[in-house]
């Protein structure tokens, strides 16, 4: 047997190194030292900011199929809504125009019975244009601030509203602001009409009903003709709000048989919650007694109704009879 082929090492039985538990020891106080090392003088934050610098287009690659998946999905899901928004306002559209149209006839035969009639017409309530500020501070009532005050004209009473209906009544006016009470709160009452029927009644405001506030029909009667989606809309009558606003609809009516008294639950059009624009209104009393002031002629002065009372109680005198030079 060649002797290159002899393993000349020392067989393992003689061979001496570190115990298991001197391997454990030493790990674990190479571990504690750079842990405290690195806690207090960052001495692994290079090597760290190195590997996040050489992983970093790895992780860019890796990111990149989940973003496209992610923004695919979102890219769907928005041509989706956009669909159906499309689809909605389209609809929207279409039944507007037939309003309109129906409006316009509704008004061409307005304004001929009025005239048959010899009826003058309705007042026109001039407006101003409001942006909601913010909520009042008031937890237990619900009014809101608009940035319209004594400045732009605004005046206790006037009445608000927005895009879909009666917002509710200035009840404080500052210089710059304004506060509204909105028709939500448990102290405004506006008189209203239901426009199918033509009775006439009173809406209350019920700030725990559904979804944080709402508005109560009361005393209506039990036989009463009202019916669950009636519209309600202003009657005029309270020489506040100009007749024919849209109010609330009618969602749920309890006939209740210990009262003489339905329980009528409404749900306000306007946007209670959230309201961004409003517009403000003046008074209907304002415009009424402007037009019936512009309507009847003034009185004449004292000096002037002298000698009308003296020609007629000397009826000689206004012929020129009996008077001397």
């Amino acid at each position: 047997m060649p002797l290159g082929t002899l393993d000349r090492k020392a067989p393992s039985l003689f061979k001496q190194g570190p115990s298991p538990l001197a391997r454990l020891t030493f790990c674990s106080a190479l571990a504690l030292f750079l842990m405290v090392a690195d806690a207090r003088f960052h001495v692994t934050e290079p090597v760290r900011k190195g590997i996040g610098t050489v992983l970093m287009p790895l992780q860019w690659l890796m990111l990149k199929p989940v973003e496209f998946a992610r923004d695919g999905a979102g890219y769907f899901q928005a041509l989706e809504e956009a669909q159906q928004g499309r689809d909605a306002a389209q609809s929207r559209m279409a039944a507007m125009s037939q309003q309109a149209n129906q409006v316009e006839l509704l008004l061409q035969e307005n304004a001929q019975l009025r005239q048959l009639l010899d009826l003058r017409t309705r007042v026109t309530t001039p407006g101003m244009a409001a942006q909601v500020v913010y909520d009042a501070a008031d937890p237990y009532t619900r009014r809101v601030v608009i940035d319209r005050g004594q400045m732009a004209g605004v005046v206790a009473g006037s009445p608000v509203i927005d895009a879909g209906g009666v917002l509710g009544q200035v009840t404080r006016v500052f210089p710059l602001s304004s506060e509204v009470t909105l028709l939500i709160d448990r102290d405004q009452a506006i008189p209203v009409r239901n426009m199918r029927t033509g009775v006439r009644g009173v809406a209350y405001g019920d700030p725990v009903m559904i979804h944080g506030g709402g508005m109560e029909l009361r005393f209506m009667a039990s036989n009463a003709d009202v019916q669950e989606g009636d519209l309600l809309s202003t009657s005029g009558m309270d020489g506040v709000y100009p007749a024919g606003l849209p109010v609330a609809k009618v969602i749920k009516v309890e006939k209740r048989a210990d009262s003489s008294f339905s329980r009528i639950y409404c749900e306000p059009l306007a946007q209670m919650m959230g309201a961004q624009y409003a517009t403000v209104l003046k008074p209907l009393a304002d415009d009424v007694r402007a037009e019936v002031e512009a309507e009847v002629p003034a009185p004449k002065s004292g000096k002037a109704d002298k000698p009308a009372k003296a020609t007629r109680d000397l009826p000689g005198r206004a012929q020129g009879q009996g008077t001397r030079p």
